[in-house]
């Protein structure tokens, strides 16, 4: 009498073992071949990261700081990033023909914003109708001191009401960035940024999300307090007294 085909249970304890009874069942299609290790995909993406960060530890530095690590550093690496770092200045240099808030006229709008984007990104501040926007007050004092720092980026404002007309004053203050003659980002309030207690930080953070300065770029505030910061720690380090070795109360 022949027997129904019934499909037989194989004990299985752990199919991704590394043992020969679960090399025969993959042999023989009864369970899956074992999926390759991550481990030495991780490893080769640690051992890159690490190459990447130690050929950019200098990234950021300005010349000062570069001269700071004459004695630690190879020379030849070193007078690449002088070289580097002054070629970006010469060029930021060159870009900043700006240094100053534009008050645009609507009639002058298309050739002051839309046009001038083929340059340089162009950023428009819509501000409050009536005056009495607390947030439009905050972007106006960081408008004049973003507009002075970063020379290379056209910053221009204008209220929102002559701007376009029944512009809803809920909405200020609006910001629009500009580049390549189409409008590239918009905010619109100041509640994807921290609202009336927004800081000119995070408007830099913009600038640098939205390509217009580069992540290292020394003008950045933050990149400044940093530096003030490891200053400061490297006077304390420097100032702090040493021990008299005679001074001490095991008499």
């Amino acid at each position: 009498m022949q027997m129904p085909d019934v499909p037989v249970n194989v004990p299985i304890d752990d199919p991704n073992a590394d043992t020969e009874w679960n090399d025969i069942l993959r042999k023989h299609g009864v369970i899956p071949e074992k999926p390759p290790s991550p481990t030495p995909m991780i490893q080769e993406a640690l051992e890159e990261a690490r190459r990447l960060a130690h050929e950019n530890r200098l990234e950021g530095k300005d010349l000062d700081e570069l001269a700071e690590l004459e004695d630690d550093e190879d020379e030849e690496f070193l007078e690449h990033y002088r070289k580097k770092r002054m070629q970006e200045l010469s060029t930021v240099e060159t870009a900043s023909v700006y240094n100053q808030v534009y008050h645009l006229q609507k009639p002058d709008y298309s050739r002051d914003v839309t046009d001038a984007s083929s340059k340089a990104y162009v950023l428009v501040l819509l501000t409050s109708s009536h005056g009495t926007n607390g947030e439009s007050r905050v972007m106006i004092e960081i408008w004049r001191e973003l507009a002075k720092r970063f020379g290379d980026v056209k910053f221009c404002q204008i209220r929102a009401d002559l701007c376009i007309e029944g512009y809803p004053e809920r909405n200020t203050p609006t910001v629009l960035v500009y580049k390549d003659g189409d409008i590239k980002k918009q905010l619109v309030t100041l509640r994807e940024l921290r609202g009336p207690q927004t800081k000119a930080e995070d408007v830099e953070q913009l600038l640098v999300d939205i390509g217009a300065v580069r992540i290292g770029d020394t003008r950045l505030r933050r990149n400044q307090t940093d530096q003030d910061a490891d200053a400061s720690a490297s006077k304390i380090r420097s100032s702090k007294p040493t021990a008299d070795p005679d001074d001490s109360d095991w008499d």
